[in-house]
């Protein structure tokens, strides 16, 4: 027969390793290019010419915090906050009025990421921080002005070290599976978000090839 105390202790250590809201100790944002995203899935709108937000992922010691517990409730967005979000986050594997009106991306990221730091920001605060996160960059003009455009390659170290002109840190530039091909660009900011810090590099890409931007 099993001691109380040792169960209630093992309840104590089951709780300390499962994911918990706000245990997390920074931010990155992270920017899909359009054109490779819809490049390899059917997307129902049309791609945007820019950069859009994928999510707004808590990070803990550089792994990536998933669905965690209490699992928040999601409200759907109506008026400026709606047409903010379908502007710069772009659910582009849905038709318009059905993303409008049941909003399944924006569920999901914050289901699965935004969970975990909703004990530091509720929905509200979490979208508008992405949101505000984001009109502080302009990706596709800060590559342009490096002469990087898109629908040629270039090396790892070129789109690595423009993309850094504006963010002064080191972002994670993320590649397609199976091609040398620019699928999303991290940003990595402290948990308060009131700092950029360097991002942990996700590895996906070749650093010794061209890459194509689509």
């Amino acid at each position: 027969m099993v001691k109380p105390q040792l169960t209630a202790a093992l309840l104590i250590v089951l709780f300390a390793l499962s994911p918990a809201y706000g245990d997390f100790d920074s931010l990155q944002l992270v920017l899909t290019w359009p054109a490779s995203f819809c490049d390899s899935n059917n997307c129902k709108r049309i791609a945007p010419k820019n950069f859009t937000i994928h999510g707004l992922w808590p990070d803990k010691e550089g792994t990536v915090l998933q669905q965690c517990k209490p699992k928040p409730n999601y409200v759907n967005f109506k008026d400026k906050m709606l047409n903010d979000l379908d502007k710069n986050w772009i659910q582009l594997k849905f038709d318009e009025d059905y993303g409008r009106d049941k909003q399944p991306l924006w569920v999901y990221q914050y289901l699965k990421h935004g969970s975990c730091c909703q004990k530091m920001y509720n929905q509200n605060t979490y979208f508008s921080l992405a949101l505000r996160l984001k009109d502080r960059f302009d990706l596709l003009r800060t590559l342009e002005m490096h002469k990087i455009f898109p629908g040629s390659s270039y090396t790892f170290q070129e789109i690595f070290d423009a993309v850094k002109t504006a963010t002064q840190m080191d972002p994670d530039l993320k590649c397609t599976k199976g091609a040398p091909e620019l699928y999303e660009i991290g940003i990595c900011f402290t948990k308060k978000a009131d700092a950029l810090i360097p991002c942990r590099p996700s590895n996906t890409c070749d650093r010794t090839g061209n890459i194509f931007f689509r």
